[in-house]
């Protein structure tokens, strides 16, 4: 997975603003701690349940929020349906980004927040740094994709929104750029395979997510997978 340099207002200088959201108080604790001495990450706030990430989310505004799916109140897939479909602030303030974090890659939970609008999941048991990793690259507009885990994942359980691509009239190109995210690949490396500027990708990736009513990549990678346009065993 590649890193790529945060755009916009993040900077060396302004880290990525968090907001950990765990009912666990140990589990939400030890994260708030850990991820605080990561560089690049200031946590802001923490939340214990569905209802107070919400109210959090508004009150604070972080870049992204790392989001247990198992709450009380509401759960995680709930919480982050409702952050997403906040409209952008009079001040040009989006809505943040959403990381789910679980304990186990195929819960039938994750695909559901996926399908949502989360930027992508970590595990618990992974290190630390990797969880921090997974912050930042959201915080900078890409997305986490593990390709075989989601293969996996929808294939166990198809979401409704696999009848989006049928619908959505992708051009030979669009679908071509949607395998090679449905690969992990991030936008220069995409343009790099495809022999085609950073801006022609960027036009393509926006016309997939549009087309597909695609929240996100994510979202749109699995669509990509539940179609079956992407198939086992691809690479690009």
């Amino acid at each position: 997975m590649t890193v790529p340099a945060p755009s916009g207002a993040l900077t060396a200088d302004t880290p990525v603003t968090l907001l950990v959201a765990d009912d666990d108080e140990v589990t939400r604790s030890g994260l708030r701690t850990l991820l605080a001495a990561q560089p690049g990450i200031e946590v802001v706030g923490e939340a214990a349940d569905g209802v107070e990430v919400v109210e959090q989310a508004r009150r604070l505004r972080p870049d992204v929020v790392l989001m247990d799916v198992r709450m009380p109140r509401r759960n995680g897939i709930d919480a982050t349906r409702h952050l997403l479909a906040e409209p952008v602030d009079s001040d040009g303030a989006a809505p943040p980004k959403v990381v789910v974090i679980t304990t186990f890659e195929n819960d039938d939970y994750v695909t559901a927040a996926l399908s949502a609008g989360a930027s992508g999941f970590v595990l618990k048991r992974l290190p630390v740094r990797r969880i921090a990793e997974a912050v930042r690259v959201v915080a900078a507009g890409e997305a986490i994709l593990f390709p075989a885990t989601l293969r996996r994942m929808v294939a166990a359980r198809p979401l409704d929104s696999a009848e989006a691509l049928p619908r959505a009239a992708l051009t030979a190109r669009e679908e071509e750029v949607l395998r090679l995210m449905a690969t992990g690949l991030s936008n220069p490396e995409i343009a790099e395979s495809l022999t085609v500027s950073l801006e022609t990708v960027k036009t393509h990736v926006g016309n997939v997510l549009t087309k597909l009513g695609a929240q996100n990549r994510t979202h749109a990678v699995v669509i990509a997978y539940e179609s079956g346009l992407v198939v086992p065993g691809f690479t690009g």
